[in-house]
């Protein structure tokens, strides 16, 4: 009888754990979201140091990774983690969750944390966000993307590359070269915010309502269209 007990108040105490993990991990998530949606805010109001509005016009999905994390001492690593949507026929779908991972060989002392935003360009690209699982610069080609009001008429940038990626650290927001880092789905945020068994593939399709926490990013996306349109 007081194995049992013990059992059950051990239960207890794992289900309230339990409770208090998803709770925490849903406010991280809409923080981030929040966060990303700053970075979008941000950097359109520079637009002649921004992401170009022909870019942003032919963006199949853009993600955003706020504070993604780079150090090491000649080799160096990046892990983060990102918040994505994609077009849909009634607009931008509801945001899906990701982690990047990845290590580059080079020259690095020190540690840095950088905000990260990568533009899907092509729906080849999208069908690999939806997959939840691919290897930037081996899956999917990645390119540093131009910056600037807009994109110089002599780049390949739309032709050659499945996905751009810039970042900014400091105030400066340059294109960045992430060949080899890994994105794949961001389960934690996902349970969190979705509740179990919702695939990347649904959220991302438009199939899943975007929750209220959402409405930052995605209007975000939204201005940023819009207003790369208007200063054409």
């Amino acid at each position: 009888m007081k194995c049992m007990k013990k059992f059950m108040t051990l239960m207890a105490l794992l289900s309230l754990a339990t409770i208090g993990w998803a709770g925490t991990s849903r406010e991280a998530t809409t923080d981030r979201m929040d966060h990303a949606a700053q970075i979008l805010h941000e950097i359109m109001a520079a637009p002649d140091n921004g992401i170009p509005e022909e870019v942003l016009e032919h963006a199949k999905c853009v993600a955003v990774v706020p504070d993604l994390l780079k150090g090491g001492f000649v080799f160096g690593a990046e892990n983060g983690r990102g918040v994505a949507t994609c077009r849909t026929p009634k607009g931008w779908s509801a945001p899906a969750f990701f982690a990047i991972t990845g290590g580059s060989w080079g020259l690095q002392i020190g540690m840095e944390g950088i905000d990260l935003v990568m533009i899907i360009q092509n729906e080849k690209g999208m069908q690999r966000l939806i997959r939840s699982g691919f290897q930037l610069g081996a899956d999917a080609s990645a390119a540093a993307g131009p910056v600037g009001r807009h994109a110089s008429a002599n780049t390949n940038w739309k032709m050659d590359a499945e996905v751009l990626t810039y970042s900014r650290a400091k105030g400066a927001f340059a294109g960045l070269t992430l060949n080899g880092a890994s994105v794949r789905r961001d389960d934690d945020s996902t349970d969190a915010i979705y509740g179990a068994n919702v695939t990347t593939r649904r959220i991302l399709r438009g199939e899943v309502a975007a929750p209220a926490s959402a409405h930052s990013f995605l209007d975000a996306v939204r201005g940023a269209k819009a207003q790369a349109v208007a200063e054409k």
